[in-house]
């Protein structure tokens, strides 16, 4: 098995790139990555595709030499949460979701469970692109995402977390908060042109979200929906490119 803490090469657009296969079975996912022919190195494994499939599909992309983001968001107490971190360690996959929210000795706890061989690296999720002002206030946030997702930034940071999960408006200040070795993965990918039309509100284009910060970049329904989703996934690799 591949080191599953390596480094993306930064100057390798397909090493950026995430494309997310949010399938409800290994079938449906394995039939994308097979006419992604290639083109791209890492996927993102959510909730939906591993409550229905378990590590069975890790395991498939492994073997075919894919790196493997798994999102999971957990959210927990901190002994639930270090176990789960535990659970998963030495399963392949090279990145894991937190929640920020969680706290910082949530997020402690988690750092400290994936400090063992074969641990993937632990990104914090901010605040879901899918969640705008109105949205955060709802649920008693004062404040704008922005402000929201740089305050737990800093906690994540506080807490040992490697990296970060945030859209690609708040990148910008996030990497100047954080520094250069922060890995800042951004979802809301939508080819330049092309707005949200889905339930992701903060959206922006490969190219926006390289050019303010971004280490990596999770596409999923502008490339799993399309007609023919290597050429959408090479459309999204030529708007990394021109970027680096």
């Amino acid at each position: 098995m591949n080191d599953v803490t390596k480094e993306p090469n930064l100057l390798d657009p397909r090493e950026r790139l995430i494309v997310a296969l949010d399938f409800p079975s290994a079938d449906a996912a394995m039939g994308l990555v097979e006419r992604l022919q290639g083109c791209c190195r890492w996927f993102k494994v959510g909730m939906e595709l591993y409550y229905a499939t378990g590590n069975r599909v890790i395991e498939g992309l492994r073997e075919r030499g894919y790196d493997v983001f798994l999102d999971l968001k957990l959210h927990d107490i901190p002994n639930t949460v270090a176990g789960a971190v535990r659970s998963v360690t030495g399963e392949g996959a090279s990145l894991l979701t937190i929640h920020a929210g969680g706290g910082e000795r949530m997020m402690r706890a988690a750092a400290e469970a994936a400090n063992a061989p074969g641990a993937p690296k632990l990104l914090a999720v901010t605040v879901l692109t899918s969640m705008d002002e109105e949205d955060l206030h709802a649920v008693g946030v004062a404040g704008d995402p922005a402000a929201q997702v740089l305050r737990l930034a800093r906690l994540a940071q506080a807490a040992g977390i490697d990296g970060l999960v945030c859209s690609a408006e708040e990148v910008e200040a996030v990497r100047a908060a954080m520094g250069p070795q922060a890995r800042l993965v951004v979802p809301g990918i939508r080819p330049t042109g092309v707005g949200g039309g889905d339930d992701q509100r903060r959206v922006a284009s490969a190219a926006e979200a390289i050019a303010r910060g971004a280490t990596m970049l999770v596409v999923g329904r502008p490339i799993t929906q399309a007609a023919d989703p290597a050429q959408a996934a090479a459309g999204i690799l030529a708007e990394i490119a021109a970027t680096l």
